[in-house]
């Protein structure tokens, strides 16, 4: 495929942090990416009438194709026809729900290379129309994954314009997200925090 250019303390007084979600050290070192755990939370909340939250396919044009046998085809190159938004997408309690998973292996950020502009536009539209957007982060070395709102995220990401680091700051993220816990089911139980900061009259805005 090819693109086309183009667990912590949280701060107990911190509002709307109602409560911190910790990890099972248990179950560190899982081998599953953070998409694939998602997806398997996905699942689980489909099926047991929770929510209706799916990966978004990303359009692909196949340009080369070789057919070594009648009943199968081998694609030999394709690519990404335009740049995706972002990975996920649903309803949940009549809100649109719409995230953006990352995961990275560096302990103290995550780099801004790995998020891209058109996403963020797209997020903000979202936030504007009424919908629930936000980040899920993990990072791998000490797996801890934090759902990270849209609005302090917003902060960071327009500073690196007028001169400000490159990265969202693992701190940071501490500070102004929320440590999501995992479970057998819901291996990345996100909705537990939605509910909280979105949905039972929480203020995401930090």
């Amino acid at each position: 495929m090819k693109y086309p250019k183009g667990s912590r303390q949280k701060r107990q007084n911190h509002t709307p942090k109602k409560q911190s979600y910790k990890t099972n050290d248990a179950f560190a070192n899982r081998g599953m990416t953070l998409e694939k755990e998602i997806v398997e939370t996905n699942k689980y909340y489909l099926e047991s009438g929770k929510a209706v939250i799916h990966k978004k396919p990303t359009p692909v044009q196949v340009v080369q194709v070789d057919y070594p046998k009648r009943s199968a085809a081998v694609i030999k190159e394709a690519y990404y026809q335009k740049p995706s938004t972002t990975d996920f997408n649903g309803l949940y309690k009549g809100k649109h729900i719409d995230f953006e998973a990352k995961e990275t292996k560096n302990k103290q950020s995550l780099p801004f290379t790995n998020i891209h502009s058109h996403q963020v536009e797209h997020m903000k539209r979202i936030e504007e129309h009424g919908g629930v957007t936000f980040f899920i982060i993990r990072f791998t070395a000490i797996n801890e994954t934090y759902l990270l709102p849209l609005s302090p995220f917003l902060t960071k990401w327009e500073e690196q314009f007028n001169g400000g680091r490159k990265s969202l700051p693992y701190n940071f993220i501490t500070e102004h997200g929320y440590l999501i816990p995992f479970q057998l089911q819901a291996k990345v139980n996100y909705l537990q925090i939605v509910d909280d900061v979105y949905i039972n009259g929480g203020d995401c805005n930090d």
